[in-house]
């Protein structure tokens, strides 16, 4: 247990921040969810909608900490490629 009043300043800010990043990562992990149902559906535009949300919600994450850059980088590489694999099969 901390004794020090800075001690136990710093146990609140890290209750406050690992507060703010679950919900961060939380938001991303919906974001991206949206974006699979979505290119589950089928739905090119619907899909491509997502993915521009998702695209900036991870940014956005990885900007604030909760995730590290390279990480956000092979989330939203992955999830193109999915789009872009959508798009080719509607097109044919």
């Amino acid at each position: 247990m901390a004794h020090s009043l800075s001690a136990k300043k710093r146990i609140r800010q890290n209750i406050k921040r690992r507060a703010r990043n679950r919900w961060r990562l939380r938001a991303m992990r919906d974001a991206i969810k949206a974006f699979n149902t979505a290119v589950a559906s089928g739905d090119v535009s619907a899909a491509s909608d997502a993915f521009r949300t998702a695209s900036s919600v991870v940014d956005r994450t990885a900007q604030k900490g909760p995730i590290h850059r390279n990480q956000a980088s092979r989330r939203k590489s992955r999830m193109s490629a999915r789009l872009k694999k959508l798009k080719d099969t509607s097109a044919s």
